[in-house]
């Protein structure tokens, strides 16, 4: 059985149960100097995303404004006010990749997932972003796909990549 939240076999958490369980995070870091990151992170993985109660109930928590703590969550790009799916697949925009058929790597999956760069599939399965580059250029072109790195992608492969992500049976992480 898989352990991931929102997955098929998996039951999700309620919102009353994750802000709870942010509640005890705040409660933990409310006077730690510099707990403001620290807690966004944990609460990026408590919700999968931030949704504006996550801020607001962390901006109440640790006595700063909201407009601070999304200024800092619109700074930088680990964080995301948007659901993202269960995988997230980068596609290396990178010089090298984008010469060996990037672009036609990007619009393949734009395609078979039917989202555009920056969305998440609407069963959030997938969420679709760019990278510049993975340093693997003699590869080209890469994606990856959560931690795994796949080299020398071709579209018509495109299919059997999503595929290994498709299901929650397996080895727990999504993978078939």
């Amino acid at each position: 059985m898989c352990q991931d939240q929102g997955c098929c076999a998996c039951e999700q958490a309620s919102e009353a149960q994750q802000l709870a369980r942010l509640e005890e995070v705040i409660a933990e870091y409310r006077q730690k100097p510099g707990g403001l990151i620290p807690v966004l992170q944990i609460a990026q993985g408590i919700f999968g995303y931030l949704p504006e109660v996550a801020l607001k109930a962390i901006a109440l928590g640790l006595n700063k404004s909201y407009s601070e703590v999304a200024g800092v969550v619109g700074f930088y790009s680990f964080f995301t006010t948007k659901p993202r799916g269960k995988h997230l697949i980068r596609v290396c925009m990178g010089t090298a990749c984008y010469v060996r058929g990037g672009s036609d790597i990007l619009a393949a999956l734009k395609s078979k997932l039917g989202i555009d760069v920056g969305d998440t599939t609407p069963d959030r399965q997938f969420s679709l972003e760019i990278a510049r580059c993975f340093g693997a250029c003699g590869l080209a072109p890469v994606i990856a796909v959560d931690d795994d790195v796949h080299h020398r992608v071709k579209s018509n492969r495109i299919d059997d990549i999503l595929a290994q992500y498709r299901t929650c049976e397996g080895d727990g992480n999504g993978k078939a």
